[in-house]
């Protein structure tokens, strides 16, 4: 549910605001393709108890959109939050082109902008953090570099302000564990951009560029990264930045956002691969499942029965492939309820072991080469039953 603040302009470069609904009237939500492009830019400041913050970052961003003569609005996509977020925005907007959208019922950053952006009226889109990490006197280059091109050359599909282009930094004070967490989450994310740093919250991109993006369900911060996979951005360009900690409040950045963003490459992994991602994830989840298997067969060979150990290490360990397997490589087949997909789990993993079974055997006995190569029939084995498993947790367990 959003609400939109009445907003009010001063300067004649500032499009005429939409009719306001009322803060406590919903807003119907308005499509991309719905979306009326009337003015030059829209920049949407996703934001949580931000309110200390924004009465410094709008008019610094409303004095760089001036100088550089661009017809803008600032929408201000808020997650319902517990402070004066509201009042000041509508202190702000009799001056400056704002905009509040209140979402009572979702929350995160990446939807957040999403929701803004359905609702922008610019021809240029760009996304900014509310804390002024990101400076506010680049949106107009940012903006430029869309028709013009980062070096006078081919306009961009997307541009990012970026701490790690030359002439890009960050704080002195910024922390060597925040940089390396900051290069080792560009670098997972290398095989699906080229972008030195996809990490960014600070971009440009047209209004048709995000209505082209297909399929949009990110997880956590990282909508950029989100945008430019799906929306099939081929030329990123990259302005360079400097990188300032938040001004007030506190930072949102969380263990359970970084696993989130680890989700989240999952999900563009398999936009970007199909098939061949899951399998991946199958085969990766898999082989810490072989390293349950191992350490639980140690553990219970000291405490029972060998038969008995090797069963409930085996059944260990495929209970930790499911599990995983559920929350990550088929996550957006949760539907079915855990018992039943578990069952089912259960059996493809036994028709595997069966068909594993019958390969490494078969070949051995049936084929003279591999009477010779009893290990390299095994191997085959266990790849026939790992691919058997596969097509059935896809095909059938997870549906």
């Amino acid at each position: 549910m959003s609400t939109d603040v009445n907003t009010s302009a001063t300067s004649a470069k500032v499009a005429p605001p939409p009719t306001s609904t009322g803060v406590n009237t919903p807003a119907s939500p308005v499509s991309p393709d719905a979306a009326v492009e009337t003015i030059d830019v829209s920049v949407v400041v996703p934001t949580y108890c931000e309110a200390e913050n924004l009465p410094e970052l709008i008019p610094q961003v409303w004095k760089s959109l001036q100088e550089a003569e661009l017809e803008a609005e600032i929408i201000v996509v808020d997650d319902n939050s517990q402070d004066e977020t509201v009042a000041v925005c509508d202190r702000l907007a009799e001056t400056y082109p704002v905009r509040l959208l209140v979402r009572r019922t979702e929350r995160g950053l990446s939807s957040a902008v999403i929701h803004g952006m359905r609702h922008a009226r610019g021809r240029t889109l760009v996304v900014m953090d509310a804390d002024l990490s990101h400076p506010p006197e680049k949106v107009p280059e940012l903006v430029a570099a869309l028709h013009d091109g980062v070096t006078a050359g081919e306009p961009c599909d997307f541009v990012i302000g970026s701490r790690y282009v030359r002439g890009g930094t960050t704080d002195e004070d910024w922390g060597l564990f925040r940089w390396v967490n900051s290069k080792v989450a560009t670098l997972l994310a290398w095989p699906l951009t080229s972008a030195r740093d996809p990490m960014a919250g600070f971009f440009a991109l047209r209004s048709e560029t995000f209505r082209a993006a297909e399929r949009l369900d990110p997880i956590g911060y990282k909508i950029g990264l989100e945008l430019m996979v799906k929306s099939g951005s081929r030329r990123v360009g990259e302005i360079p930045i400097r990188f300032r900690d938040r001004l007030h409040g506190t930072s949102k950045l969380t263990l359970k956002e970084q696993l989130n963003y680890l989700r989240h490459l999952g999900r563009l992994y398999k936009f970007r691969l199909g098939t061949l991602a899951q399998l991946a994830q199958f085969l990766a989840v898999g082989s810490t499942g072989m390293i349950v298997d191992l350490c639980c067969y140690s553990v219970f060979l000291l405490l029972m029965p060998l038969s008995v150990a090797r069963a409930l290490a085996i059944w260990a360990a495929m209970s930790w492939n499911f599990a995983f397997n559920r929350r990550f490589t088929f996550a957006e087949s949760r539907r079915d309820s855990a018992g039943r997909q578990y069952v089912f789990f259960c059996l493809a993993c036994l028709f595997g072991a069966v068909v594993n079974w019958a390969v490494s055997v078969g070949l051995t006995n049936l084929v003279p080469f591999f009477q010779e190569w009893k290990l390299l029939a095994a191997l085959l084995g266990v790849i026939a039953g790992t691919a058997f498993n596969f097509v059935l947790s896809h095909r059938l367990v997870f549906r």
